[in-house]
Parts: structure tokens; sequence; C-alpha cells
């Protein structure tokens, strides 16, 4: 079988890329990073630096004529969790038009619009995805399935938290693939039995296994167009319907609540860590101790408002200085710069105490070091791009997973025919 051709959006400095070629399966034949709050494209600078600027485009991807992006067999992307709620309708055929902005749109628009639309999605978001927005649940991702599934696609989806695969964070995020109704996989998810699916047979459960399940899942129909479903889907509940497992084909969704099952090397903190090659500007100096100690620690106290309210606050306590036995807490954007905060990741040397450097986040997400080192971009930009990024090795692996279940499907097929 070829390499699939992959068209990748919201790139980054390349994360879905990296994860994406390890495989040796795939070629990327079209990329697109735009950061539109910043005058320099910093991320995108990288992601040249990387890999070139052939087929790579810099400029916002809303605005993107369809006939400058090739044809490719998969299309890629962490998009930025937003409000999805479908805007208002249109008079004409399309039908729908979202929120401005919001990117998913961007997507749609490629899928809807592509005289050749490509075969299967691999797409990444923040788990908070499936119950979103808190006064309506689970409309979302409900939006999201039900546009695809106008479009032709079903979707599995899962939850995955690096760390309980033994990977060295813990970076919980919303993993989906979509399967276009011409391919042979879709044809096998719809005949498969959803729960064996989810549990065993399917794509990502081949390679992130689960404990097997003995409860049913949950079942029922997303209903309505677009506009009904943004405006009325799960009005009155107070969950989301949507578990961290399931399929949705034909607009029916199986969903059920899995758990990791796990027992091969684990990599934690520790391993990551630059022992003695760290410069002095990432240790903390000892009178800063006590600031990060109240940071990091509990609290009960009075807070004043801006308006002059009085209110009780309270918060739980951190392991501070972090544990280099465990995987490491998740990297956010917020994690470069010397100034004391209750986030950014402190471990203990025989030194002293000191920040994790832009290898060590570049290593929690499984990049290459120096993956983002390039003159002109700060250490604290740098830690930003990790802050944004994603784990690299769960990329490589629904990828390596992906491509022999098309194989498998389509040489299944080609036997029965």
């Amino acid at each position: 079988m070829k390499k699939l051709k992959v068209i990748e959006l919201f790139a980054g400095v390349g994360g879905f890329r990296l994860g994406l070629e390890k495989t040796g399966h795939y070629e990327v034949v079209w990329s697109n990073q735009w950061e539109p709050s910043t005058k320099t494209q910093h991320a995108s600078l990288v992601y040249e630096a990387r890999f070139g600027n052939k087929n790579h485009n810099n400029t916002d991807i809303s605005e993107v004529p369809i006939s400058e992006i090739p044809d490719g067999d998969i299309l890629v992307g962490g998009f930025p969790c937003q409000d999805y709620s479908v805007a208002t309708t249109l008079q004409n055929s399309k039908g729908l038009i979202g929120k401005k902005g919001v990117l998913w749109w961007s997507i749609h628009r490629i899928l809807s619009e592509k005289k050749n639309p490509p075969k299967y999605l691999f797409l990444e978001n923040v788990d908070r995805l499936l119950k979103s927005p808190s006064n309506q649940r689970g409309r979302d991702f409900a939006v999201m399935l039900k546009s695809l599934d106008e479009l032709g696609y079903a979707v599995e989806w899962r939850v995955i938290n690096a760390a309980d695969y033994g990977m060295p964070q813990r970076r919980r995020r919303i993993f989906f693939l979509g399967y276009h109704k011409s391919t042979p996989i879709y044809s096998h998810l719809k005949g498969a039995n959803k729960s064996e699916w989810t549990h065993n047979s399917g794509t990502i459960a081949s390679v992130f296994s689960v404990e097997k399940g003995h409860k049913s899942p949950k079942t029922f129909k997303i209903k309505g167009d677009l506009v009904e479903i943004s405006s009325n889907f799960n009005e009155e509940g107070k969950l989301s319907p949507f578990e961290n497992s399931g399929v949705c084909i034909e607009g029916e969704v199986s969903t059920i609540r899995t758990f990791p099952d796990y027992d091969g090397k684990r990599t934690v903190l520790g391993d990551i860590l630059q022992n003695g090659e760290v410069t002095d500007e990432f240790f903390i100096p000892q009178e800063d101790y006590p600031k990060w100690e109240y940071l990091k620690g509990a609290k009960k106290e009075v807070r004043t408002a801006k308006n002059g309210f009085e209110y009780n606050y309270s918060e739980g306590g951190m392991i501070f200085p972090d544990a280099l036995d465990n995987a490491s807490r998740t990297v956010i954007t917020g994690e470069g710069g010397k100034s004391p905060s209750r986030f950014k990741h402190v471990v203990q040397t025989q030194k002293g105490l000191r920040r994790l450097t832009p290898v060590e986040l570049e290593r929690l997400n499984m990049f290459p070091d120096n993956h983002t080192k390039l003159e002109g971009i700060s250490d604290t930009k740098r830690a930003f791009f990790m802050g944004n990024a994603l784990v690299v090795g769960v990329v490589e692996r629904i990828g390596s997973a992906l491509y022999e279940k098309i194989r498998q499907v389509s040489t299944n097929r080609g036997m029965n025919n």
C-alpha cells in the first residue's frame, strides 16, 4: 500500500506531522499554520525550519481558496476548542453558517467543497469538547458529529491520557477518526458490533487497549438539523450523553466509558531531565522559594474582588517540587518565564530547585530535542509551543493503527469479492 497523502491543518510546530512521518506510512502534501493574534508567525517559522516551506501555507485557513488545497487521503489537525453553535441558515443549499472565526467550519468547508474530499480524518481536541457548553452539555460534539454525518463520515473517538499508556506526560485529549462512506472501513464499522469495535477491534482499541467491558453502551440518535441541534440538544441534561469512547455512524451514537489497560514500560519525569546540562537561569533563587511555596500550597483565605466584595477562597495544595517517579503534570502554555507560578513544573536537583528547560518540555511531548530552537524564538515562546502541542507518541500509534486497519480491511474485502 502506498503512503497516504496528508492535508495538515492548524499545524503548530508539527506534532501531527512528526507522529505520522515516524510511522513511514504518511506524506504531508499541504500544511497550514496561522496565528491570528501575532504579527510574527513564530510557530510557522519553526515548522518551515524543520520541514521546509514547500506546500506550506501561512495565511488564515478560512480565506484560503479550496482550489489551492491539493487532494489528500487524510485530513489531520488539532483544531482550537471554541463555541461551535450554528449561528444561522443561509438561503442557498449549503444550509448553514457557523460563527465567524470558528475553525471547525474551515474543516467543514474543505470537506464539503472539495471535489475529492479526503477519505479519512484524524483530529484532536481538549477533552472538555465532550461536555461543552455548560448549559447544553455535549452540544458542540453533537454539532460536529451531525455535520460530519451529513458529509458522509462515520466517526470513532476516544479520550486518551498519554501517561496511561506509559508516555511521560499526563495529557488528556480527545482523538477522533473519520471514515468516509466510500471506504471499506465505513462498511466494516456499519456491520460491526459497536461495543466490540470500541473495546477490541476498532482502530484506536488496537493500539490503546482498554479493560474489557461488561456494560452495554448507551445508544441514541442525533435528531434534527444542525440549527435544531444547536438550539435544543440536551437542554435539560446536567450531564453530557457522550462518554470517553464511542462511535457515530448514520447519526446513531454508541458510547461507553472505557478504562485503560496497560502494563508496559513507563517513562516518568525523572527520565527526561537534562541532568548536569542546565544553565543557571533555570534555577530558582532561594529568596523566591516562599513565593513558589505559597502559590503551590493549600489556601483558605478571604479575598477582595475589584468591586470591594469579600469572598472566601480555597484551593488544595500541589506536590512541590514535582514527583520525579511519575509522569509529569500537563504542560500548559504559561510554562515559560521566571515568575513564580502555581502551574509551572519545578524539580529538585542537587544544585537546588529549578524550572524545566525547553528541551525537557519537548521531551514531555515526545518531540525531538531542540525541535523548537530557532534564532529569534525565546525560551518562553518555546514553552508556549509545548503547552499547545500534542504528545507525538499518541499520534504515531493511532497513525500506525489507521494505516494497518485500511490495509487489513481492503485486503479482506479483496479476498471476499
